[in-house]
């Protein structure tokens, strides 16, 4: 069993490695925060269970070709397009063209427009934070991208746990104020 500071790094390192005790603490970890994003748009329990489902299916068949750099975002562009297939599916049950024609994941032929697309919005991020506070960024980085515990990040740095609870909202109050633009976007592909 996995102890909780593992960072997902070190897991998708293992689950690479065929470890399915990483993948059942990977699931741990995002089954419900996917299940909500996905309940918030289909407002079904049993679909949504089911794009969850998805989303961590093919992540096992493809995690020896997968390149996952940063989990959360991954995983929130995953049920995303999970949830927006479903959503369309429903929406169109009309069939176009030869059924013996199977894509497999339509994520396999822009996977470099995504790359672009993700690298653009953290260097976006990035320039948003360098308007922080040198510690407010500090902590922010050591919670999302080395994924560490506000308990672990308080250790480090010698402060309380509640003052980077308090950092981190601030830093994340910024970045939505300064990212309202890319939520009016989301809604129009969703």
């Amino acid at each position: 069993m996995f102890q909780t500071q593992i960072s997902d790094v070190q897991l998708w390192a293992s689950i690479r490695q065929d470890d399915e005790s990483a993948f059942n603490e990977l699931f741990k970890r995002y089954w419900i925060r996917l299940y909500k994003t996905a309940y918030q748009y289909l407002k079904d329990k049993e679909s949504s269970e089911e794009v969850v489902h998805d989303v961590f299916l093919n992540i096992w068949d493809r995690r020896s070709e997968l390149e996952i750099l940063t989990f959360s975002s991954y995983m929130l562009t995953a049920i995303r397009y999970q949830i927006y297939n479903r959503m369309r599916a429903a929406k169109s049950p009309l069939i176009y063209g030869d059924e013996s024609i199977e894509i497999q994941n339509v994520s396999d032929y822009n996977t470099g427009e995504n790359k672009i697309e993700e690298q653009e919005l953290r260097r976006e991020v990035y320039n948003y934070l360098q308007s922080l506070p040198k510690r407010c960024q500090e902590i922010f980085c050591m919670s999302r991208i080395e994924q560490l515990t506000n308990q672990e990040i308080a250790g480090r740095l010698g402060i309380s746990k509640r003052t980077v609870e308090n950092q981190i909202t601030v830093a994340l109050k910024h970045l939505r104020g300064c990212l309202k633009h890319l939520a009016s976007i989301a809604i129009l592909f969703f």
